[in-house]
């Protein structure tokens, strides 16, 4: 039975005492609020962490894209109820008979916030950006569907001339100010929808040239989005307001929006129960311990979407070079205890990867929950009952769920295998670059799908992916997504990347899947409208607003 709003706030309230969700710190967070002199917003959204950047080339993290996303765009965007691609910047497209080649027709009326026209050349100069190694985009993976992308981002060296590939050589070209073309490496059944992604998104060359690494700093920074950056305030907010200068600007429903980039579950949830806020976006910014009641919330929207929690091996440090170590390590886990144990709202436990539900595509079961067998495993590898295994970590965000689930971990791995593993929190700026860096030994993660296709989640194991972060690397794997991604027969595709997901969690396993998310949003449906749950968690920040009293 649903329970009501009145009688869920009621014991919520209860459970909030017990907690003390009501800091001296929080006090003080709103009362500097009200000290600023600027009006307040007309829609707040809480949004986790702090950015590290709002360059679309280099952003990775969710948070950072949702901003990003609003002030930067690229020739498609995601819209609607299913997160489709859509015309933005091209308003239309053509596409050779084998689906190789893009003609994209740019509009007239596309401008620069600053009022410079956005030209075809912009684009070529942006994704050239993102492709070159000195940016540092983990995402530069994006484009490698485009003939001589991955070539020139990887420094190869050109077989027929003898010299690297240069950015020449990246297959997208300006026809004219209005129109570009791009050739890809094979028929790409998402390449639509990778064009909406913020790596693929226009930067103003002309800013960035003159300001460098900082040319976010400068202002009035020229944005393309539906939004222009009016500041970004560090632990404060993202504040950004409607881009008149937009193409579409006429169906920009909210004025000025806020992201606040609130870590704590607790002040987040003070925050949208006070009014001060009016949508928490992710479930991690509500406390864990409080869904099993705010679960039957009418303002707590639940949605199936693309995104595994999972927990990566550094396969560059001993022992965990060895593949008999890592079964062994998965093979101890029961991934539906952990999931009922900690987890609260309709996580799926699974040994795969991939969720199911892209296509045709059937992912392949991993390994599922054995001890004995893990113990075997174990002994083979030389560490009987645990004897002599060297200490180790597991890295993770300062979370109370990420921390909840390396505490579950650590017990099971020294009931099971008598293995003794240290926790290691860290702030997640810190935690991204340590990861980045291979300074781990284990390490929790997650992954989003970025489109609705299986190669979302399996390119990013690739030989120098940015987004692998394991040290893992082989050369069959890296094969079978590229053939997979030359197939124009759905069936035969989805039985290539079979195989190569068949490597990654079975084979090699460097990374072992817990649990499909679920999707959690929190908003008040009498006073927000325009979000749309959807398998890629991807709401438009043009199309919410506040309702009018």
């Amino acid at each position: 039975m649903r329970m009501s709003r009145s009688k869920s706030r009621s014991q919520l309230k209860t459970v909030l005492r017990h907690f003390c969700l009501l800091p001296f710190a929080f006090c003080f967070l709103l009362l500097s609020g009200c000290t600023r002199s600027e009006p307040p917003a007309d829609l707040v959204l809480v949004n986790g962490a702090e950015p590290d950047s709002l360059d679309p080339a280099i952003i990775s993290t969710q948070t950072e894209m949702r901003v990003v996303k609003a002030l930067f765009e690229g020739l498609t965007r995601l819209e609607g109820t299913n997160a489709t691609p859509e015309p933005a910047i091209a308003e239309r497209w053509d596409m050779s008979p084998d689906g190789t080649v893009y003609t994209f027709h740019l509009r007239s009326n596309a401008v620069w916030s600053t009022g410079q026209p956005i030209t075809a050349e912009d684009f070529v100069w942006s994704w050239r950006r993102a492709l070159d190694p000195v940016t540092g985009a983990e995402y530069a993976g994006q484009l490698y569907f485009i003939k001589g992308a991955e070539d020139y981002s990887t420094g190869k060296t050109n077989a027929a001339t003898g010299k690297l590939f240069t950015p020449d050589d990246v297959a997208v070209r300006a026809l004219d100010p209005h129109t570009l073309r791009v050739e890809l490496i094979g028929p790409t059944a998402f390449f639509l929808d990778l064009c909406a992604f913020p790596t693929l998104a226009v930067v103003p060359r002309w800013w960035v040239e003159k300001h460098g690494d900082r040319w976010l700093l400068a202002q009035p920074v020229p944005c393309n989005g539906a939004y222009t950056l009016e500041f970004w305030r560090l632990n404060d907010r993202v504040r950004i307001r409607r881009n008149a200068r937009h193409w579409d600007a006429a169906n920009i429903r909210s004025e000025v929006v806020d992201f606040l980039p609130i870590k704590s579950a607790t002040t987040a949830l003070n925050l949208y129960e006070t009014g001060a806020a009016d949508v928490i976006w992710d479930k991690n910014l509500v406390p864990n311990e409080l869904m099993d009641v705010l679960g039957q919330r009418p303002d707590c929207h639940k949605f199936d979407y693309l995104g595994t929690y999972f927990f990566r091996f550094n396969v560059k440090r001993k022992p965990f070079t060895d593949v008999r170590v890592r079964k062994a390590f998965a093979l101890a886990v029961d991934r539906k205890q952990l999931a009922a144990k900690i987890v609260r709202s309709g996580e799926t436990p699974t040994s795969h990867f991939t969720p199911k539900g892209m296509g045709v595509y059937e992912p392949p079961e991993g390994w599922g929950c054995d001890p004995e067998q893990a113990r075997k495993l174990l002994a083979e590898a030389g560490y009987p009952g645990g004897k002599d295994f060297p200490p180790f970590n597991y890295l993770f965000k300062t979370d109370k769920l990420d921390e909840q689930v390396g505490v579950e971990l650590q017990e099971v791995w020294r009931k099971e295998l008598g293995v003794k593993m240290e926790l290691r929190a860290m702030e997640p700026k810190v935690y991204y670059s340590a990861q980045s860096a291979l300074d781990y030994d284990l390490s929790r993660s997650s992954w989003i799908g970025d489109y609705n296709d299986p190669n979302t989640f399996l390119d990013m194991f690739m030989s120098g992916n940015g987004n692998n972060r394991t040290g893992w690397a082989n050369a069959a794997y890296d094969e079978f997504i590229r053939t997979a991604n030359r197939q124009t027969d759905p069936k035969k595709r989805a039985a290539i990347l079979r195989q190569a997901e068949t490597l990654l969690i079975r084979d090699e396993l460097p990374i072992v899947p817990l649990w499909f998310y679920a999707g959690v949003t929190f908003y008040d449906p009498k006073r927000i409208e325009g979000i749309y749950p959807n398998l890629l968690d991807e709401h438009p920040i043009h199309t919410i607003v506040r309702k009018k009293k």
